[in-house]
């Protein structure tokens, strides 16, 4: 609650959603050697926030593929199906709030965890640490970018910021309680 306040707060003197998003996004830096065929779960996002993640390891071994939940809308499966699948269903006002991870030749180990201390672990704590958050407290997972090859995936980036539901034009919509500099009521 009291974030609402300081987020709502902050919107007073700002102008559209999209330029609220804009200046709560931040990104993490891709880890990982990257080789192999790009992907990105970006334009999905448009769907709403992250409801849940699958994630597939081969066992004892790195991460193979991943796919991500944006409201009821599953995005493709970035790279392979093969290993134990790991899931997480998110609960309604519940977020991912931080990545963790260990990262070689591929990425070996993804610890997602959630604003209300929730987490999805999978994979095994091989290789080079890293943990990852938004720069703003107010921001969430909104969407993962990597590469994967014929065996696993062997680099990820994730990006952060404000979630809005959108209207039929496409366009982000603020929340009741936020107000816009271009509000005339």
């Amino acid at each position: 609650m009291f974030l609402l306040l300081v987020f709502s707060l902050l919107c007073v003197s700002t102008g559209s959603a999209a330029e609220i998003q804009s200046r709560f996004s931040s990104v993490s830096s891709e880890v990982g050697i990257g080789g192999g065929t790009a992907f990105s779960s970006s334009g999905l996002h448009v769907n709403g926030h992250i409801t849940g993640l699958k994630v597939w390891e081969r066992v004892s071994s790195f991460i193979t593929g991943i796919q991500i939940k944006y409201g009821d809308v599953w995005s493709p499966v970035y790279g392979l199906t093969s290993g134990q699948v790991q899931e997480l269903h998110l609960y309604a006002n519940e977020s991912i709030i931080q990545v963790s991870g260990k990262h070689n030749n591929y990425i070996y180990q993804l610890a997602f965890v959630s604003n209300m201390g929730r987490q999805l672990i999978a994979g095994q704590p091989s290789g080079w640490s890293f943990n990852f958050y938004p720069e703003y407290p107010v921001a969430e997972l909104r969407y993962v970018s990597g590469r994967f090859n014929s065996i696993g995936i062997t680099s990820m980036g994730f990006h952060w910021g404000l979630v809005y539901p959108m209207s039929r034009a496409g366009e982000p919509q603020l929340s009741e309680g936020l107000a816009s500099s271009t509000d005339t009521s």
